[in-house]
């Protein structure tokens, strides 16, 4: 009755009150890690059912912590496919909504993967865990937009650059940077945008994961502690966004124990092996698949052969969760104890970054990875070979890396003299030079008996190459002896044009050929195949304002002929007829450039040159000497006594009448006339 003073309560009322007195009602404070392990269980179609491990991936738990412990802004993680990132982001949401929720930004690679992946895993996350009675009414959920424990969590995806601009969030999440970046082209840099959301939260956390793309990365080994780190590289040969942003950080890589020897070590694809075929003579035959599955195994330092399945040192598992469940992270400069301690200070950076090999999952076995890698060799296709390093083993992809030589091959090719001496067995000297915009880059090589070649002089000559300055030094060097010995032949390219066309009117390497006609040469590269490897046109010139019609003769060079040359001599024997040596002072620089591109060869069977580093000017300038070698035959070169070591004495440049151009000497009967031969980049 309304005057007793009773109240009438609805059923719905009194959900509504239990509902408010759950979401007011402090939770207890935990980690991601116990909340997964207490509130998340697979369901039985689930390809690992049961209550949720997080240490089963124990190389995920500490970034998983790292985030929430809320230390640093920036926590990347570098990691291959199949390796539970996922799953730790889904920890992370779940908890922090739970436990300390603030609004929350999830940013996946495409909007297909956002509505068919995702958007179902968060349904299932906010549904069957403790989140459910925290959930607002259906009418204000959307697809993208969640609101849990009265706060937003968003799901955006490449394209939807709004949703990075709008909202402030405390916690964003990147799930395949990598990815994120081809879908943004033209529209800034998205790590940056969703950075600045976080700006008015003191604890804001923006944890960035992906499988990496391309880039050209070397291994160094630490002197103190032996073990083998990713180098440090130069951001511009990287293309890779995650391991850009791995790099800047304190770059952790995940280590473990041999069970047999006890060393530490960062396992990575140079130390997956597997057994090869062989012949009826007991030679290697290409691998196949199913060996590769069916033998593989890693190889530590100390050279012990680890087998995945095989039982570990306690007896209890296998091997790679016993190794698994001892590893740890550690930076360069930091060292291990037997006992997994890590010695050292932790680096100093911004950002806490972490980088895991695919062999270290436990959902994908070592023959497995090693049967994927061999059908992407087989296969021939660069981009098989490409996902299988990135997705398989979550290392960078240098395009061509398995063929072609490393850097410290052509240290290896060193022989026993130093840079500026001429060999006693050099008799033939010649002169290669790229043309920059900022500098002369040249090579000096000494040639004797059967085309066996040493590397005299690799220098560079600074200053504008549209100005006369640096062409005069150039002068003086191709003029200059060497021990007594003169230059034979100078090629010089002329690819890049230097200086503008309307303030520089004629072109400097076709000016500098014409000063010296009978030791300089104007080259020029070819991208195409063509059907010889030199091939001669004469070409207009314009000196002083005049046109010259044929006034000067242009080499075109095969580019791929020659540099595949240059890439045989770094592997040539060196005590066999036709050697390539360097000196044994010789830069790491050089050797870094003569390496600076691969050969790749697409299904179709095109051929091009792929850059691993921005400097190359060193392998053009090797790829014309063997064009030079060519043009002197002096691959037939015979033994003979020293060339005659005299005193220097200049060539006195030919003065030609500018009103007529040189004449060119008919050629005698039964002999090619010329040798070899627009307006593009020098593509050497």
């Amino acid at each position: 009755m309304r005057g007793s003073g009773s109240r009438i309560v609805s059923p719905k009322s009194g959900k509504l009150f239990a509902r408010v007195e759950k979401i007011l009602t402090p939770r207890p404070r935990t980690t991601p890690i116990e909340w997964a392990k207490a509130e998340r269980v697979y369901p039985e179609t689930a390809g690992h059912p049961g209550p949720r491990n997080p240490y089963k991936t124990p190389y995920m738990v500490p970034f998983t912590m790292a985030v929430h412990g809320r230390t640093h802004k920036r926590v990347v993680m570098v990691v291959s496919a199949q390796s539970g990132k996922s799953e730790s982001f889904l920890d992370i949401i779940g908890e922090r909504l739970d436990t300390a929720p603030v609004p929350t930004l999830y940013v996946g690679p495409s909007k297909r993967f956002i509505t068919e992946q995702w958007e179902p895993r968060i349904d299932e996350l906010l549904t069957t865990t403790v989140l459910a009675d925290r959930m607002a009414a259906k009418s204000r959920q959307t697809k993208t937009r969640k609101l849990v424990n009265g706060v937003p969590l968003r799901l955006a995806h490449g394209g939807s650059t709004g949703a990075m601009k709008s909202d402030p969030f405390g916690l964003a999440l990147t799930d395949e940077a990598d990815e994120l970046m081809k879908e943004l082209k033209g529209q800034g840099n998205p790590v940056g945008l969703i950075d600045a959301r976080g700006d008015t939260y003191a604890d804001f956390v923006h944890a960035i994961t992906s499988t990496p793309s391309e880039g050209a990365t070397e291994v160094e080994t630490d002197p103190e502690s032996g073990l083998e780190f990713w180098a440090d590289s130069d951001p511009d040969e990287i293309k890779s966004t995650i391991w850009r942003l791995w790099l800047t950080g304190t770059r952790y890589h995940w280590a473990w124990p041999c069970p047999h020897c006890g060393t530490f070590f960062i396992p990575r694809f140079a130390c997956l092996g597997w057994d090869k075929p062989k012949d009826g003579k007991g030679r290697e035959l290409p691998s196949t698949p199913i060996m590769a599955k069916n033998t593989a195994h890693l190889i530590c330092p100390e050279g012990c052969i680890i087998y995945e399945h095989e039982a570990s040192p306690d007896g209890e598992t296998l091997t790679k969760e016993w190794m698994n469940n001892r590893g740890v992270y550690v930076a360069p400069g930091q060292s291990i104890d037997p006992d997994g301690t890590v010695n050292g200070p932790p680096p100093e950076a911004t950002t806490l970054s972490y980088w895991v090999s695919g062999l270290c999952s436990p959902f994908v076995s070592w023959g497995e990875r090693a049967q994927r890698y061999v059908e992407a060799v087989r296969s021939g296709n660069p981009g098989d070979i490409q996902t299988v390093k990135n997705q398989g083993f979550g290392e960078l992809y240098t395009p061509g890396g398995g063929n072609a030589p490393d850097w410290t091959e052509v240290e290896k090719c060193a022989d026993d003299y130093q840079m500026g001496d001429v060999p006693e067995g050099a008799r033939i000297l010649t002169l290669t030079c790229d043309v920059q915009k900022d500098r002369l880059v040249y090579t000096i090589r000494g040639w004797g008996a059967g085309g066996t070649s040493w590397l005299v002089e690799a220098a560079e000559i600074y200053g504008p190459t549209e100005e006369q300055e640096v062409w005069d030094t150039l002068a003086n060097v191709v003029t200059d002896t060497y021990d007594g010995i003169p230059i034979r032949l100078a090629l010089i390219d002329s690819g890049f044009r230097p200086g503008k066309k309307f303030v520089v009117p004629e072109h400097r390497v076709y000016a500098f050929a014409r000063r010296f006609p009978n030791l300089v040469r104007a080259t020029k590269g070819a991208s195409t195949s063509m059907r010889k490897p030199i091939v001669a046109n004469m070409i207009d010139v314009l000196i002083n304002g005049k046109t010259y019609k044929k006034g000067l003769e242009l080499l075109r060079l095969d580019t791929d002929y020659f540099k595949s040359w240059v890439q045989q001599k770094i592997r040539w024997e060196k005590d066999a007829p036709g050697a390539w040596f360097v000196p044994e002072d010789v830069t790491e620089d050089y050797c870094k450039q003569v390496v600076s591109e691969v050969r790749i060869k697409s299904p179709g069977g095109k051929v091009k040159w792929v850059a691993k580093s921005k400097l190359n000017h060193f392998l053009d300038c090797e790829a014309m000497q063997a064009a030079a070698a060519m043009i002197l035959n002096l691959a037939k070169l015979r033994d003979g006594p020293p060339a005659t070591r005299r005193a220097a004495r200049p060539e006195t440049p030919q003065q030609t009448d500018p009103e007529t151009p040189p004449r060119q000497p008919p050629p005698k009967r039964g002999e090619r006339s010329g040798l070899w031969g627009g307006k593009r980049e020098s593509i050497w």
